[in-house]
């Protein structure tokens, strides 16, 4: 698939086949995710790649909008290292690009995705550093729930020339 093509074609998958994601796949998702631009080039994330199913029903439970994830064969959570920031408050941006590379790489791949949003939600995001007891440094910032796809979503155009300025608004 060429470039333009999955990022203008990936849509947001939350139904699953039972199909397992194989391991190679899981590597190429987080190399991905480590291959994303990042402020002064600090790559201040971690990664948690998660399985068991028993985790995945716990964090539907946690977040509002993640009940796809009973159904999922694997999460990715995406998480910034402060101390490996230089920038203070930067991590969010890199691990925004991460996040977005690996949910690139899914739809390369053939599988489907959704990002589901931790930060800014203060409430998600300690729910979720109890449940994987995260180091206090370590700021989570989005899940996604990945799988074979079972359900597919047609491209919407989403371009709009009138938001669309030129060297002044």
């Amino acid at each position: 698939m060429e470039i333009l093509e999955g990022i203008i074609t990936r849509r947001s998958i939350r139904k699953y086949t039972n199909q397992k994601v194989n391991s190679d796949q899981v590597q190429t998702l987080i190399k991905a995710g480590m291959y994303a631009p990042s402020a002064q080039n600090q790559q201040p994330w971690h990664f948690i790649v998660i399985t068991d199913q028993v985790i995945l029903a716990k964090i539907a439970t946690i977040h509002p909008y993640a009940k796809m994830l009973t159904e999922a064969p694997l999460g990715i959570m995406v998480c910034g290292d402060e101390t490996l920031e230089l920038s203070t408050g930067y991590w969010v941006v890199d691990c925004s690009a991460a996040t977005q590379n690996i949910l690139l790489a899914a739809h390369g791949l053939g599988l489907g995705a959704v990002w589901l949003g931790l930060h800014p939600r203060e409430e998600r995001k300690q729910a979720i550093r109890d449940l994987f007891k995260l180091p206090k440094h370590i700021q989570p910032l989005s899940l996604i729930s990945i799988g074979y796809p079972n359900e597919h979503k047609h491209t919407p155009d989403r371009f709009k020339p009138e938001r669309i300025h030129y060297n002044i608004w």
